[in-house]
């Protein structure tokens, strides 16, 4: 099931910041959420294979991999290997995959409900963060791959554990998650983006073409935090006071610019 909770001030946000459970085993404060930050509350949650492909990920995803191995070899030799591996080089520059992006940080899933393309957008629309307990997600995973989690003591997978698993098969990960289970992949720290986005992806079935839906049907703890639109600006404020901005989650030059351009950026009517 799917809780809705609505943000209308700075101190309704505090929940989500503040959400790790005590642990008596570890005499420690930690979480088991992910979260996936989208500037629209409207927006449903699909994968970049989903947007680009529409009804016919499943024919055209194996010639998006192999192609993407083909010649993206000159960079990395390695990538024919492992086809996770693939998905997620891919999935840092632009391919299409069936990977969702979430994040282990609520700053991290904030700021990206924060950013906009056009800024004057910022008060049209409510935005929100989607919360994902992974602990739960493997709760509902075949027998073989939760036995592979319990003997690591963790709850995500890795690129080796997921090809243990799978035998490095896209079809026989469809074949065991059918429509009732998704794996939760922590990637390798291949790029500074990666670690500092605090990165995880979930590996979506072909059989679920519908991610909202299989959350309301399958989980108990997912929560969709939507945030007041009239809110939006002094929660960018407030970020990048914490030093949540683009330089930090796109490191480099393109992030750097981005974030001085939106710093210096004047809405309209402000000109004067």
């Amino acid at each position: 099931m799917i809780t809705e909770v609505f943000i209308r001030s700075l101190d309704e946000l505090m929940p989500l910041l503040t959400e790790q459970e005590f642990r008596q085993d570890l005499n420690r404060n930690r979480s088991s959420y992910i979260y996936r930050g989208l500037p629209d509350s409207g927006f449903k949650m699909k994968t970049s294979l989903s947007r680009n492909c529409k009804g016919l990920e499943s024919r055209l995803e194996p010639a998006i991999l192999e192609n993407f191995a083909k010649y993206a070899q000159i960079g990395d030799p390695s990538i024919g290997q492992s086809v996770w591996r693939q998905m997620i080089e891919g999935q840092h520059n632009g391919l299409p995959t069936r990977l969702l992006d979430w994040t282990h940080s609520a700053l991290v899933g904030l700021h990206f409900a924060m950013s906009e393309t056009n800024l004057e957008d910022m008060q049209k629309h409510d935005c929100c963060v989607w919360r994902i307990d992974m602990s739960e997600m493997v709760a509902h995973l075949p027998e073989k791959y939760r036995k592979i989690v319990g003997r690591q003591q963790v709850t995500i997978f890795s690129v080796d554990t997921l090809s243990e698993a799978t035998g490095n098969s896209l079809e026989q990960y469809d074949k065991d998650m059918g429509d009732s289970a998704m794996v939760i992949l922590e990637p390798p720290s291949i790029n500074q983006r990666i670690v500092n986005q605090y990165s995880f992806f979930s590996v979506v079935p072909m059989a679920i073409d519908d991610i909202e839906d299989f959350l309301n049907r399958k989980t108990e703890n997912t929560i969709k935090y939507i945030i007041d639109r009239n809110l939006r600006w002094r929660i960018r404020d407030m970020l990048d006071q914490l030093n949540m901005s683009e330089r930090i989650v796109y490191p480099g030059m393109p992030g750097l610019c981005k974030w001085i351009a939106r710093h210096y950026y004047v809405r309209d009517g402000e000109e004067a």
